[in-house]
């Protein structure tokens, strides 16, 4: 079991506040994480250190057995696949589907002058049927519907057969048909066999796939659990990480969480467990 991440004592500081507070984590590459927490608990911050788009103030970060600070990040980068809104706003409207993904060959976004062989378009048709878009292929990005665009995205972190992928909030703002398509096609890309590791944020334990295999929970950038889903994911530890009580329920394989009729009660250690039995 490869080691595709390693955190030691990471602490990210801005402006005299820890975003990151002394964190320790690690992923192999036969498992899939989901990170959640609420607004400004760090978790977009994490993907960032975990795509090497940021560096840690103190402690170390290693990804895919290459030390941040030590290591060309420019040749690492190519190695993860990255989706998140913030890359979609860069993708030019006018770009065709196709090009979206196709691009990712080149780690660029817009075709411009590259020169692509054969092999690489029937890889990019292939990943565009893999996630149902192949019929979008000769569309234009901008004239996408949000589920569709953020599939896409999706589709272009994978084009390049990652060993690392991330996925920040792919389903924000979708309405609840798209976001079960997703969830959909997301939990069989999480079983399939040669699937990388992955790591998805969410805010949701409604969003969380099939398939995945561990959770961390965040508040104020420290860790308030981590490990294998089933054993972690906890209405205590929900309301730990959120300050309400939370009560969490297990139903085919997927959560739903609510706020807790009774205000002042604290959910019993081990209720996740509960819920499944």
């Amino acid at each position: 079991m490869p080691q595709v991440l390693n955190f030691s004592d990471v602490v990210v500081r801005r402006n005299g506040r820890n975003i990151v507070d002394h964190l320790n984590w690690a992923v192999t590459d036969e498992q899939r994480w989901v990170i959640l927490g609420p607004n400004g608990a760090g978790k977009t911050t994490l993907l960032k250190l975990a795509a090497a788009h940021e560096h840690p103030s103190t402690g170390t970060v290693s990804v895919l057995e290459e030390q941040l600070g030590r290591t060309d990040v420019f040749e690492l980068r190519p190695r993860i696949g990255f989706a998140s809104s913030a890359m979609a706003r860069r993708i030019p409207g006018d770009e065709t589907v196709l090009n979206t993904v196709l691009t990712a060959a080149y780690a660029v976004l817009g075709r411009w002058n590259e020169e692509y062989e054969s092999l690489d378009e029937r890889r990019a048709m292939r990943v565009l049927a893999q996630w149902h878009l192949e019929h979008l292929a000769d569309r234009t990005f901008g004239t996408l519907s949000d589920g569709e665009q953020k599939r896409v995205q999706i589709a272009r972190a994978v084009m390049t057969d990652p060993e690392l992928l991330l996925l920040d909030e792919p389903t924000a703002s979708l309405d609840l048909g798209a976001r079960e398509e997703l969830l959909t096609l997301l939990g069989d890309f999480a079983q399939a066999p040669n699937t990388p590791a992955m790591i998805m944020v969410t805010h949701h334990v409604e969003e969380i796939p099939i398939g995945f295999t561990h959770v961390m929970l965040l508040r104020e950038g420290a860790v308030v659990a981590a490990g294998p889903l089933a054993d972690t994911l906890t209405a205590a530890a929900l309301s730990e990480t959120f300050g309400q009580p939370i009560v969490l329920s297990y139903d085919g394989g997927r959560y739903a969480a609510r706020a807790s009729h009774d205000r002042h009660a604290a959910p019993a250690a081990g209720a996740g467990a509960d819920a499944r039995a």
